[in-house]
């Protein structure tokens, strides 16, 4: 992060306003860069499922098996896979998909202490953003479906920005399937009772928008039934 953007002090100051001002209007520049390179490597690859999950999922984890059969069965569907390109669930992901011989691909994210990409990513399919919202738009707009393992804070970011998109119609009506039931029931709950019962802060339509399984098989036919009576086409 630019040592202007990581310090209140000078973005506060009057002073120097004027100039933080124009170092910002040139990064317009940067966020155009990685669309472009994102647009043209995924207007390619065609149907695809993005698959969320921890970073920190150890390769022993049976959650790790689970994400990788899931991918192994998404590219017997015809589907290929997307990630975010690092450790955990997304190379777990990844290995499935190489595996099922589909294509893999990631969407790495530059951090300061991780993620290095994974090893089981095409060698033509691996982008590596520098801005979180950049690389989320292309999640959004290359992926026929969304399936959530258990993960953290950019886990629910992903889920909730995919489930906001289909409910207010700024992308269409795509499968989001979470995996493991056991993990996603409080929040489940939570929604249930509290956001939608009690505070009527969403519709009981919009509960309809996510699916909860706890296999592999399971999570897929969630995808494939979707599309059965459609003719699947890339999302652009």
């Amino acid at each position: 992060m630019d040592e202007k953007e990581n310090n209140v002090e000078e973005v506060v100051n009057p002073k120097d306003w004027q100039g933080i001002k124009a170092d910002n209007t040139w990064e317009v520049f940067k966020y155009m860069a990685e669309f472009v390179e994102g647009f043209e490597k995924l207007t390619k690859i065609g149907p695809c499922v993005s698959i969320f999950g921890s970073a920190r999922t150890a390769n022993t984890d049976p959650y790790y098996k689970l994400a990788k059969d899931i991918a192994y069965l998404l590219t017997k569907h015809g589907f290929g896979v997307i990630t975010g390109g690092g450790p955990g669930i997304m190379e777990a992901a990844n290995l499935g998909a190489q595996k099922g011989k589909g294509k893999s691909v990631g969407i790495n994210i530059a951090l300061p202490f991780e993620q290095s990409a994974n090893q089981f990513i095409d060698h033509d399919k691996l982008i590596t953003f520098d801005y979180f919202f950049t690389r989320k738009t292309m999640f959004m707009r290359y992926s026929q479906g969304f399936i959530v393992m258990p993960g953290g804070f950019g886990t629910l970011d992903e889920l909730f920005e995919a489930v906001t998109l289909i409910q207010t119609g700024k992308i269409g009506h795509f499968p989001i399937v979470l995996v493991g039931k056991e993990y996603w029931k409080g929040l489940m709950d939570w929604i249930q009772t509290t956001m939608l019962a009690g505070a009527k802060n969403i519709s009981s339509q919009d509960m309809d928008l996510i699916k909860i399984v706890d296999d592999a098989d399971d999570a897929v036919a969630e995808i494939v039934n979707f599309y059965k009576d459609t003719d699947l086409r890339p999302n652009f």
